[in-house]
């Protein structure tokens, strides 16, 4: 009697993810497997499971972090099916709830991957990824120039100079600025102080509004109908449509509100 294979044997791959290292456990659908550790290189991998598993459908996973996706788009190129995962998504039990190794990290993927218990984050496309590290870029530079404000206010209280009653508030006006750049102090190096910080406040200052006009003009281009269909909801501007854009991506790929919580 002719034999035929009809289902092609699993392999679950696991995968602890670090800058300088992999630690990689490989269970089978029969067999608990292996683990252990390989540099970042995606090929490398890809050569491994060529060598010891030809005829596998291989499927891995790893949990979201400092790495990206580009491990994960490398593994999607080979035909693998590969899953992206929340940490706090991944079931622990027992002792490996206090117990963190990246060995343990491994085993508990693979094994929930075996198991069939993961279920990946959305990965964005490229464009929206890098979309996003320009919004993201925004943020940082949001959180830059409230610092820098309040430095200056600190240090202005430090010396002893009272704010005016109409600059006293968040919104630093052109002739705010002027009037701290008009302050005298006893000696010039409290005025190079000032001044430093200054310099940085409207460095800051230019980088924060240049980028937003980026992000915007962006938008217009490569995303219209969703931006101008965000724009048209009343409270939300150019920049919190470019955020939903950036963060959430096509906002129809859900269902309903709590969809979109989840």
């Amino acid at each position: 009697m002719e034999s035929r294979v009809t289902a092609l044997p699993k392999l679950f791959i696991g995968i602890d993810i670090h800058k300088r290292s992999w630690k990689i456990h490989c269970s089978t659908d029969l067999f608990a497997g292996k683990s252990f550790t390989m540099p970042p290189e995606p090929e490398k991998l890809y050569e491994y499971v060529q060598k010891h598993f030809p005829d596998h459908q291989v499927s891995t996973a790893y949990e979201a972090g400092c790495c990206g996706y580009s491990a994960h788009r490398s593994f999607k190129s080979y035909g693998w099916e590969s899953l992206v995962v929340n940490p706090a998504d991944i079931y622990r039990k027992g002792k490996a709830r206090y117990t963190k190794t990246d060995r343990i990290d491994a085993q508990l993927i693979s094994r929930e991957l075996k198991d069939g218990r993961l279920e990946g984050i959305t990965v964005p496309d490229i464009e929206r990824e890098e979309l996003r590290s320009l919004f993201r870029r925004r943020n940082e530079l949001v959180k830059d120039l409230r610092r820098i404000k309040s430095v200056i206010k600190m240090q202005l209280l430090y010396f002893g100079v009272k704010v005016p009653a109409e600059f006293d508030n968040d919104h630093w006006s052109h002739d705010f600025r002027h009037w701290v750049d008009s302050q005298e102090f006893n000696y010039p190096t409290a005025r190079e102080t000032m001044a430093s910080k200054m310099r940085t406040f409207r460095f800051i200052d230019k980088e924060l509004r240049d980028i937003s006009s980026q992000l915007r003009a962006y938008c217009r281009k490569h995303f219209k109908k969703d931006y101008y269909l965000l724009r048209s909801i009343p409270g939300i501007g150019g920049i919190v449509a470019v955020g939903i854009l950036s963060e959430l991506g096509d906002l129809r790929r859900f269902s309903n509100l709590k969809h979109l919580a989840g």
